[in-house]
């Protein structure tokens, strides 16, 4: 499966990316009902300014580099341009190209109107994603326009540059856990280079590619569409891009579902120690089935704490003494890392992650873990790099306003250390990728609480790395009393509808199709 990030490269352990049960029990207010909506492409006689707009659909091309590599889609795809204000507070002023793509549902009779898809990062390319990924939401398709966009700052929608892909690579192989000086100031510097890249290149863009715009663009979408309701689906960061919007637009929320939740209440340093966490527990249920699997050929041995050392050793190893590719890159700690952790964002890599471990510790090569980190970090084969971490770190700095010194995380190290002896001083050291951005972040926390929408669904998976569990409690709460709605998976992965797991399925298809909500509570196996 496709994955999906919040903060990775420099900025953090993971972009929060998508990844590709069975007892449930449902009870049920309903949810908003979608008014039924005509694959009209304007808003109605009413609407203004760049809300009467009328969108041009026509045959998608192939994904772009920054939007990421592929074919075009299928025929029965359509691809379009919304113009968006580049600034809100100045509606008559620059617009922006806001990336659109749509399959039309394919029951025209019974349409509900358009279900809009945010696949997280932030930074990822939802005209790239969604095609990909179509076959998940089949049954959605039946009577909704599926249609995503590339959010601002992302892909083609005024897409943030940084480095070149020569810059990229050389980013890569900084020592992102720092042990001297030396290598603390190596890094520094070359947050230091990435920063000024994305203020020489994009330096126009960076004030407005925060959150609330991506949300207020959202909304203009939504009446563009001829929707009178927003109909959402966010998944890893498009949860928060879910809730800000149900906080600003509370009276438009329709049937929206939040799927591998952004905890709201907690600032960066939490979250990143939350992912180290997340990461830390999905890697010893790897090991765990590893063993069961593998027997004496697993490359952790029976997993826990031996399989941890064998881990923390070759990372250790690789910090001094890289090893050899097939490309002639070299696998590093950091890119290390970064693989594993690109691994177990599915149980479906598992297997890959097995691979290359056994490569690396038993045969010198690092070919299968430099693949699993150029995935996560969107470096195709021929060597360039799409504009997610780019993106990634422009949205997440505009957004936070936090900023973290190096004494700030020398002061945490022995913590995250604790919470994870793979992933923990990485998840620190990434939190001083904002230091020194030329733009303020805007708040401490997103605010989410939304009195008076409709019920919105909030989905969790209990192992899941890059957005643990207790954020999908932690949304339902904030967006507040008879608002959040939590569904439970009890299983693996980061996207719990991508699971395929019969019973979430069914849950959320009721509600998105029929408007039943079920019991605050349900849990999935």
């Amino acid at each position: 499966m496709h994955t999906v990030v919040r903060g990775t490269g420099a900025l953090g352990l993971a972009v929060l990316l998508l990844a590709p049960v069975s007892g449930c029990q449902s009870d049920s207010p309903s949810a908003a009902e979608p008014v039924p909506a005509s694959p009209a492409t304007g808003a109605g006689a009413s609407a203004t300014g760049l809300a009467a707009q009328e969108l041009a659909w026509h045959a998608c091309p192939a994904p772009s580099t920054s939007q990421g590599d592929g074919t075009a889609p299928a025929s029965d795809w359509q691809c379009s341009t919304l113009k968006a204000p580049l600034d809100h507070d100045k509606p008559d002023g620059p617009t922006i190209d806001i990336a659109l793509i749509r399959s039309p549902a394919k029951d025209e009779q019974h349409r509900l109107g358009s279900l809009i898809f945010n696949f997280g990062g932030p930074g990822a390319s939802g005209v790239a994603t969604l095609p990909a990924l179509a076959s998940t939401y089949a049954s959605l398709n039946t009577r909704y326009d599926l249609v995503s966009f590339d959010p601002r700052g992302v892909g083609a929608s005024a897409g943030v540059k940084c480095l070149d892909d020569q810059g990229m690579d050389a980013s890569a192989t900084v020592d992102n856990t720092p042990d001297t000086p030396a290598e603390v100031k190596a890094l520094d510097e070359s947050n230091a280079q990435f920063t000024a890249a994305c203020e020489r290149n994009s330096g126009a863009v960076l004030p407005y590619v925060d959150t609330e715009s991506a949300a207020r663009d959202l909304d203009l979408m939504r009446q563009v569409l001829g929707d009178e309701k927003l109909s959402y689906f966010g998944i890893s960061y498009g949860t928060q891009l879910g809730g800000v919007y149900a906080h600003l637009f509370p009276k438009e929320v329709g049937r929206v579902v939040l799927d591998s939740v952004v905890d709201p209440t907690k600032d960066p340093e939490q979250l990143a120690l939350g992912q180290a966490q997340g990461f830390q527990l999905a890697f010893e249920d790897f090991m765990k089935a590893c063993a069961a699997q593998l027997g004496a050929s697993c490359p952790t041995g029976a997993g826990g704490a031996e399989g941890t050392a064998k881990v923390t050793g070759l990372l250790e190893n690789l910090e001094q003494s890289p090893l050899p590719t097939a490309s002639g890159r070299q696998l590093t700690e950091g890119l290390a890392v970064t693989g594993i952790a690109g691994a177990l964002y599915s149980r479906e890599t598992w297997p890959a992650l097995a691979v290359g471990l056994t490569e690396a510790m038993q045969q010198g090569a690092g070919d299968t873990l430099l693949k699993l980190a150029d995935a996560l970090l969107g470096r195709d084969a021929q060597g360039h790099y799409n504009n997610l971490n780019a993106a990634n770190r422009a949205i997440t700095c505009v957004d936070a306003r936090q900023r973290y010194s190096d004494q700030d995380v020398e002061q945490k190290l022995a913590q995250f250390r604790a919470a994870s002896p793979v992933f923990g001083a990485f998840a620190a050291w990434g939190l001083t990728g904002c230091t020194g951005w030329p733009v303020a972040g805007k708040t401490d926390h997103p605010e989410v609480s939304a009195e008076g929408a409709a019920p919105i669904l909030v989905v969790g998976t209990t192992g899941d790395p890059a957005t643990p569990v207790e954020g999908a409690h932690a949304m339902a709460q904030q967006l507040g009393p008879g608002v959040g709605v939590t569904v439970t998976l009890t299983g693996e992965g980061h996207g719990g509808y991508n699971t395929g797991n019969p019973c979430l399925k069914q849950t959320v298809d009721a509600y998105l199709l029929d408007g039943t909500v079920p019991a605050d509570g349900t849990t999935c196996s």
